[in-house]
């Protein structure tokens, strides 16, 4: 889902992330597959919540309406490790963080 666009052409952010901190797993993952973190962010604040089934991404489309806790997964790197960032339904925190670190 695409959210729409100001003046100047650039996509508005569905939510704010709130402080955004990320666990030493994820920060690992994300060093050895040379990811930015930065853009997996934006990602996630503009919709692109990586690979969810339909019914997980309508339900974090709702969460954005009625401040509930939104989830992305993406599947970074040759390997294919995932990688969640979960914003919290207050917005204060959006937390990068692998599965089993949950």
């Amino acid at each position: 889902m695409k959210s729409s666009t100001s003046p100047d052409n650039q996509l508005q952010p569905l939510f704010p992330l709130g402080q955004v901190v990320a666990t030493p797993g994820a920060i690992d993952v994300l060093d050895r597959t040379g990811t930015n973190v930065t853009t997996l962010l934006w990602r996630h604040q503009n919709g692109d919540f990586g690979s969810l089934c339909v019914a997980d991404v309508r339900l974090n489309l709702e969460a954005v309406v009625v401040g509930l806790r939104i989830l992305s997964c993406y599947e970074i790197g040759v390997s294919r490790e995932r990688v969640w960032i979960i914003t919290e339904r207050d917005r204060s925190v959006s937390t990068v963080l692998l599965p089993g670190e949950y």
